[in-house]
Protein backbone atom coordinates (compact mmCIF):
# COMPACT_ATOMS: atom_id res chain seq x y z
CA UNK A 1 0.00 0.00 0.00
CA UNK A 2 2.66 2.42 0.56
CA UNK A 3 3.76 2.02 -3.09
CA UNK A 4 0.77 3.93 -4.27
CA UNK A 5 1.49 7.39 -2.22
CA UNK A 6 5.41 7.43 -4.00
CA UNK A 7 3.96 6.31 -7.27
CA UNK A 8 1.28 9.37 -6.64
CA UNK A 9 3.97 11.99 -6.32
CA UNK A 10 5.94 10.69 -8.94
CA UNK A 11 3.03 11.04 -11.54
CA UNK A 12 2.41 14.79 -10.22
CA UNK A 13 6.13 15.60 -10.44
CA UNK A 14 6.84 14.18 -13.61
CA UNK A 15 4.91 16.31 -15.73
CA UNK A 16 6.61 19.34 -13.66
CA UNK A 17 10.20 18.40 -14.83
CA UNK A 18 9.88 19.70 -18.60
CA UNK A 19 7.70 22.89 -17.48
CA UNK A 20 11.16 23.86 -14.96
CA UNK A 21 13.37 23.48 -17.68
CA UNK A 22 10.94 25.21 -19.99
CA UNK A 23 10.70 28.16 -17.41
CA UNK A 24 14.01 28.11 -17.51
CA UNK A 25 14.54 29.15 -21.18
CA UNK A 26 11.39 31.31 -21.08
CA UNK A 27 12.99 33.40 -18.41
CA UNK A 28 16.20 33.62 -19.98
CA UNK A 29 14.36 35.20 -23.23
CA UNK A 30 10.96 37.49 -21.65
CA UNK A 31 13.13 40.42 -21.45
CA UNK A 32 15.49 39.95 -24.50
CA UNK A 33 13.07 38.93 -26.92
CA UNK A 34 9.41 38.10 -25.79
CA UNK A 35 8.65 41.83 -24.06
CA UNK A 36 9.62 43.42 -27.45
CA UNK A 37 7.41 41.61 -30.06
CA UNK A 38 3.62 42.12 -30.86
CA UNK A 39 1.39 40.94 -28.56
CA UNK A 40 -2.37 40.97 -28.07
CA UNK A 41 -3.70 43.00 -25.49
CA UNK A 42 -6.06 40.30 -24.22
CA UNK A 43 -2.93 37.96 -23.54
CA UNK A 44 -2.59 37.22 -19.67
CA UNK A 45 -0.21 39.00 -17.67
CA UNK A 46 3.18 37.01 -17.99
CA UNK A 47 2.75 36.07 -14.03
CA UNK A 48 -0.09 34.41 -14.52
CA UNK A 49 1.44 31.24 -17.18
CA UNK A 50 3.67 29.44 -13.73
CA UNK A 51 1.40 28.94 -11.90
CA UNK A 52 -1.79 28.23 -14.47
CA UNK A 53 1.49 25.38 -15.97
CA UNK A 54 2.05 24.14 -12.53
CA UNK A 55 -1.47 23.54 -11.85
CA UNK A 56 -2.25 21.74 -15.34
CA UNK A 57 1.13 20.09 -14.96
CA UNK A 58 0.26 18.33 -11.20
CA UNK A 59 -3.45 17.90 -12.92
CA UNK A 60 -2.40 15.90 -15.64
CA UNK A 61 0.26 14.25 -13.50
CA UNK A 62 -2.88 12.87 -11.15
CA UNK A 63 -4.86 12.36 -14.04
CA UNK A 64 -2.36 10.07 -15.63
CA UNK A 65 -1.57 8.54 -11.66
CA UNK A 66 -5.93 7.62 -11.81
CA UNK A 67 -5.83 6.29 -15.28
CA UNK A 68 -2.57 4.02 -14.53
CA UNK A 69 -4.23 2.37 -11.46
CA UNK A 70 -7.35 1.28 -13.69
CA UNK A 71 -5.05 -0.92 -15.51
CA UNK A 72 -4.70 -4.33 -13.77
CA UNK A 73 -1.93 -4.66 -12.19
CA UNK A 74 -0.27 -1.53 -13.04
CA UNK A 75 3.66 -1.29 -12.85
CA UNK A 76 6.46 0.44 -14.33
CA UNK A 77 6.74 -1.04 -17.84
CA UNK A 78 8.69 0.07 -21.35
CA UNK A 79 6.90 2.21 -23.23
CA UNK A 80 6.23 -0.56 -25.94
CA UNK A 81 4.14 -2.00 -23.58
CA UNK A 82 2.44 0.78 -22.28
CA UNK A 83 -1.37 0.93 -22.87
CA UNK A 84 -2.86 3.38 -25.25
CA UNK A 85 -3.50 6.06 -22.87
CA UNK A 86 -0.43 6.33 -21.26
CA UNK A 87 1.18 6.43 -24.53
CA UNK A 88 -0.84 9.19 -25.74
CA UNK A 89 -0.74 10.69 -22.30
CA UNK A 90 3.50 10.29 -23.00
CA UNK A 91 3.04 11.74 -26.42
CA UNK A 92 0.85 14.97 -25.32
CA UNK A 93 3.79 15.58 -22.41
CA UNK A 94 7.07 15.47 -24.78
CA UNK A 95 4.87 17.88 -27.27
CA UNK A 96 4.38 20.33 -24.71
CA UNK A 97 8.08 20.50 -23.24
CA UNK A 98 9.02 20.79 -26.77
CA UNK A 99 6.86 23.95 -27.41
CA UNK A 100 9.12 26.09 -25.05
CA UNK A 101 12.31 25.60 -26.63
CA UNK A 102 11.10 26.38 -29.96
CA UNK A 103 9.13 29.65 -29.33
CA UNK A 104 11.24 31.15 -26.81
CA UNK A 105 14.53 29.18 -27.50
CA UNK A 106 14.57 29.01 -31.43
CA UNK A 107 11.44 31.93 -31.62
CA UNK A 108 10.49 30.03 -34.59
CA UNK A 109 6.68 31.25 -34.19
CA UNK A 110 5.84 29.19 -37.49
CA UNK A 111 7.05 25.99 -36.21
CA UNK A 112 5.70 26.47 -32.66
CA UNK A 113 2.93 27.23 -33.92
CA UNK A 114 2.65 23.86 -36.44
CA UNK A 115 3.75 22.33 -32.92
CA UNK A 116 0.99 23.36 -30.47
CA UNK A 117 -1.58 22.35 -33.25
CA UNK A 118 -0.40 19.06 -32.81
CA UNK A 119 -0.45 19.31 -29.34
CA UNK A 120 -3.82 20.25 -28.99
CA UNK A 121 -4.77 17.38 -30.88
CA UNK A 122 -2.52 15.16 -28.66
CA UNK A 123 -4.14 16.59 -25.69
CA UNK A 124 -7.74 15.83 -27.03
CA UNK A 125 -7.09 12.65 -27.96
CA UNK A 126 -5.36 11.98 -24.04
CA UNK A 127 -8.48 13.33 -22.55
CA UNK A 128 -10.65 11.20 -24.38
CA UNK A 129 -8.64 8.37 -23.73
CA UNK A 130 -8.41 8.87 -20.02
CA UNK A 131 -11.96 9.34 -19.73
CA UNK A 132 -12.74 5.92 -21.12
CA UNK A 133 -10.94 4.42 -18.42
CA UNK A 134 -11.66 6.82 -15.70
CA UNK A 135 -14.19 10.03 -15.91
CA UNK A 136 -12.10 11.86 -13.08
CA UNK A 137 -8.96 11.71 -15.11
CA UNK A 138 -10.76 13.27 -18.24
CA UNK A 139 -12.44 16.04 -16.81
CA UNK A 140 -9.17 16.77 -14.97
CA UNK A 141 -7.89 17.69 -18.67
CA UNK A 142 -10.99 19.94 -19.59
CA UNK A 143 -8.91 23.00 -17.82
CA UNK A 144 -5.79 21.79 -19.82
CA UNK A 145 -7.80 22.03 -23.11
CA UNK A 146 -9.27 25.47 -22.20
CA UNK A 147 -5.81 27.18 -21.77
CA UNK A 148 -4.01 25.40 -24.48
CA UNK A 149 -7.25 27.29 -26.50
CA UNK A 150 -6.12 30.63 -24.67
CA UNK A 151 -2.31 29.24 -25.58
CA UNK A 152 -2.66 28.26 -29.54
CA UNK A 153 -4.70 31.46 -30.01
CA UNK A 154 -2.16 33.68 -28.68
CA UNK A 155 0.42 31.64 -30.39
CA UNK A 156 -1.63 32.54 -34.47
CA UNK A 157 -1.65 36.20 -33.21
CA UNK A 158 2.08 36.37 -32.30
CA UNK A 159 2.96 34.53 -35.18
CA UNK A 160 0.40 36.77 -37.60
CA UNK A 161 1.74 40.25 -36.14
CA UNK A 162 5.29 39.56 -36.14
CA UNK A 163 6.39 38.41 -39.84
CA UNK A 164 10.04 38.72 -39.34
CA UNK A 165 10.19 35.84 -36.49
CA UNK A 166 8.22 33.78 -38.55
CA UNK A 167 10.93 31.42 -39.27
CA UNK A 168 13.26 31.54 -36.51
CA UNK A 169 16.57 33.87 -35.65
CA UNK A 170 18.24 32.28 -38.71
CA UNK A 171 14.89 34.40 -40.34
CA UNK A 172 16.36 37.71 -38.32
CA UNK A 173 20.10 37.22 -38.68
CA UNK A 174 20.00 37.61 -42.21
CA UNK A 175 18.47 40.69 -42.56
CA UNK A 176 21.17 42.54 -40.32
Amino acid sequence: MAFFPLSLLVAVIFPNIGGILGGVVTSKNIKSWYEHIKKPNWRPPNWAFGPVWTYLYCSMGYASYRVWLEFDAPSVMPVTELPVPLKLFLLQIFLNWIWTPIFFGMKNLLLALIEILMLDAAVIMTGLAFWNKDEVAGLLFVPYVIWLTLATTLTFFIWKDNPKWRNGTTNVDKRH
